[in-house]
């Protein structure tokens, strides 16, 4: 039996998502959790792995088990077994075509960033603070020249495992709203600190310091030394991952709004 479920967390206390040797991480608190409910040992595979201080408002899992349980005993008994810091939202038996990673078609990722003169401390852990004014239009001019299909080689980190670098962002809007400015990425999808690098790159334009047009040649130049800073994991979000309809997929998570 396969189940899917939608996992909502904050990313600041943990060595991010993948279970590692030593360190606190996402996967390994929902494995033990899930384990205890199933009464067997289980392997969990997600969406899209998150790294150190990177939230999530739904990310989507999947495990295999023999165990039967009410869709709400996986809900429940899996929250009892969790942190705080790590909430299932919901459950739903699958078939097994199904699978967390490779049947999710588009994943979307949200940047947030706090553009005052001085931090927040409520917001500390859930935005990137920018002191100096920003400029929203030059940065969304910035950013149409990622839209389609790349080679995002400039925005990937130097570790990053992929076989290949090519993707595809079906969408890349950046919006202010009082001090706040999100940025939304939503693509095929992600390479290794992609969306943090395409936030650098951004918050260059919008503090000045580059053109729009920088970013194209950023891009072009297909080599990450030319794309500048990687901006802070804490105020990235991972807040929607989308399944063909067939799988009837819940969408319930919730989108992190700022000064709305």
């Amino acid at each position: 039996m396969r189940i899917a479920l939608g996992i909502e967390y904050d990313g600041t206390d943990f060595y991010g998502w993948q279970r590692q040797r030593a360190g606190r991480t996402v996967q390994g608190c929902l494995e033990e959790a899930l384990s205890r409910v199933a009464n067997h040992e289980l392997s969990i595979v997600c969406a899209g792995r998150t790294d150190t201080g990177v939230h999530a408002t739904e990310q989507v899992i999947h495990i295999d088990t023999g165990a039967v349980r009410e869709q709400r005993a996986w809900i429940r008994g899996g929250n009892a077994n969790l942190p705080g810091d790590i909430r299932i939202q919901w459950a739903r038996e699958v078939d097994d075509t199904f699978h967390a990673r490779f049947s999710a078609r588009r994943r979307h990722y949200r940047y947030v960033i706090l553009n005052r003169p001085y931090p927040s401390a409520l917001f500390r852990h859930r935005v990137s603070w920018i002191y100096s004014e920003l400029d929203e239009d030059s940065m969304q001019k910035a950013a149409i020249h990622l839209l389609g299909e790349h080679d995002f080689t400039s925005f990937r980190a130097l570790a990053c495992q992929a076989r290949h670098p090519v993707r595809t962002i079906y969408r890349l809007d950046v919006t202010r709203c009082g001090d706040f400015i999100t940025i939304d990425v939503v693509a095929n999808a992600f390479l290794h600190h992609m969306v943090r690098c395409i936030a650098g790159v951004l918050i260059a334009t919008g503090r000045g310091e580059a053109s729009p047009e920088w970013v194209k040649e950023v891009l072009d130049a297909r080599d990450r030394a030319a794309g500048g800073i990687t901006a802070p994991a804490a105020g990235l979000y991972l807040v929607a991952v989308h399944y063909p309809e067939r799988y009837a997929i819940p969408r319930i998570g919730w989108l992190p709004e700022f000064g709305r």
